[in-house]
């Protein structure tokens, strides 16, 4: 199962977009995807109308037993081929109640290991602070997804967000790699055109060389609590993240055929 985690330390960027839209590209091509609403904010729940009064993530941190809330936890989202593990305001007394206390960040990374069989794709969308959830979708990735809004004070946003990736320990960060998506791009807006030079050129090797398309499909598909794929599959958002996630896909297909190789000659 290959974990991608969604995170922006600015609000706005369309990560919980990314997240939905990225669920619906993969679940449109046979992919069984879970989504994992780490955002207290619970901005993914509601999308796909999870009621928070349900087994949620942070049952998954106070249980003694993870075993007992594989299934519990994992609710059906009216999106074909999406599951979510759902969020509630509660997610923000963790950091009080575990600040003390050792092995928390591994909590997620454990949970997903037990579903391991279940899913193809796991996303996890991010909260926009460094703490134990934060910590624990980028402990659990392989693969960080980092949306930008192709714009002056977004730029200024990632900039902080990549200080905070530095912050983890070379331990953290070794197990995954770092995709910058540009979002909210409209080709007419000069402003939108400098801003996504300037990602070329300060990211040239982390940034995804396509990008986002400003798309009022986007709104209207998540006021059905639907991906725009499932809403309006020839839509040009629909098809900017099919481009997107194709070309991740591809890449950890291409990396695990590696890793793959490294092991057989080694054992050779």
């Amino acid at each position: 199962m290959k974990v991608w985690t969604v995170v922006n330390q600015k609000g706005g960027v369309g990560k919980t977009t990314t997240a939905i839209s990225m669920a619906g590209s993969l679940s449109s091509q046979g992919y069984k995807v879970l989504l994992i609403d780490a955002d207290p904010h619970a901005s993914l729940s509601n999308y796909l109308n999870i009621d928070d009064s349900s087994h949620t993530l942070y049952d998954i941190f106070l249980s003694n037993d993870l075993t007992e809330l594989t299934d519990p936890c994992t609710h059906i989202s009216c999106a074909k081929g999406i599951d979510i593990v759902p969020a509630n305001s509660l997610l923000t007394t963790l950091d009080r109640q575990f600040a003390q206390e050792s092995g928390k960040g591994l909590v997620v990374k454990k949970y997903l290991a037990m579903m391991h069989e279940k899913y193809d794709v796991t996303i996890i969308d991010c909260p926009p602070v460094l703490g134990v959830l934060m910590v624990n979708a980028l402990v659990a990735a392989q693969l960080v997804v980092v949306p930008t809004q192709t714009e002056f004070l977004s730029l200024k946003g990632l900039s902080s967000m990549m200080q905070t990736i530095d912050l983890l320990t070379p331990s953290m960060r070794e197990n995954f790699k770092i995709k910058i998506v540009a979002t909210m791009f409209d080709k007419r807006l000069n402003a939108c055109q400098e801003a996504y030079k300037r990602l070329k050129s300060d990211y040239p090797s982390q940034l995804w060389r396509g990008y986002i398309p400003m798309d009022t499909k986007f709104r209207h598909a998540s006021e059905k609590g639907l991906p725009i794929q499932q809403f309006s599959p020839l839509s040009r958002g629909s098809y900017a993240y099919e481009k997107l996630t194709n070309k991740l896909m591809q890449t950890a297909l291409t990396k695990s055929s590696k890793q793959t190789t490294r092991v057989v000659t080694a054992s050779v």
